[in-house]
């Protein structure tokens, strides 16, 4: 009996989950709809509530978002948008941090959590998983001697925690998994291993 309960959990729990997650998805983005005017929201219109509405507007708004952006007009609206905002100290920092990381991890040209790798952390002989963000820049880059990598270290089971380090190119393998691969294999302690699909030894990290 104990057997059957731990498997019916197994199915239950994941299920469970992802449904709380989508259903409170759903109504955080039916809030959009408090922005339209009383005669103009759905519920007053049709005389009920539909859900799920809320999500096909956010969806309606970043898309037309982006059409605006994409000519060169949107782009100067966004230019102006920015420098209004880099007058404002405190709303400036949040606002240019949060930028970046973005631009990193969703820029079609980035190259941020694009592989996954394996790295000697947090001592020699002990191996773990991280993801290549790109190459040091500053003035770190200058007091570093021969070829290096920036790599993102993630914690487990919360891989948004982690430590960010710059090691030799040559200490670092390329694995053969996608990052949502590797992911999965963070979160789940090394529980849920990815498939090998090879069985030679990975080669060096290559450009």
């Amino acid at each position: 009996m104990k057997k059957y309960f731990i498997t019916g959990l197994l199915i239950w729990i994941p299920l469970a989950i992802t449904f709380m997650v989508l259903a409170w998805i759903v109504n955080t983005l039916d809030q959009i709809l408090l922005w339209l005017p009383n005669g103009a929201q759905p519920q007053t219109v049709l005389g009920f509530n539909i859900p799920g509405i809320g999500v096909l507007m956010a969806l309606a708004i970043v898309l037309a978002t982006g059409l605006v952006a994409a000519n060169v007009l949107g782009q100067k609206i966004v230019a102006l948008w920015e420098a209004v905002l880099a007058r404002i100290p405190v709303v400036k920092s949040i606002y240019y941090s949060v930028k970046q990381v973005s631009d990193t991890l969703f820029s079609s040209s980035g190259q941020a959590f694009r592989k996954a790798l394996l790295v000697q952390y947090p001592r020699q002989g002990a191996w773990t998983i991280a993801f290549l963000t790109g190459k040091p820049g500053g003035d770190a880059a200058h007091h570093l001697a021969g070829d290096y990598v920036s790599v993102y270290v993630p914690t487990t089971p919360n891989p948004t925690s982690g430590f960010f380090l710059m090691m030799p190119r040559d200490d670092v393998i390329e694995l053969d998994m996608s990052v949502d691969e590797a992911l999965k294999y963070i979160i789940s302690m090394g529980v849920v291993a990815p498939p090998s699909r090879r069985a030679e030894r990975p080669a060096l990290l290559n450009e």
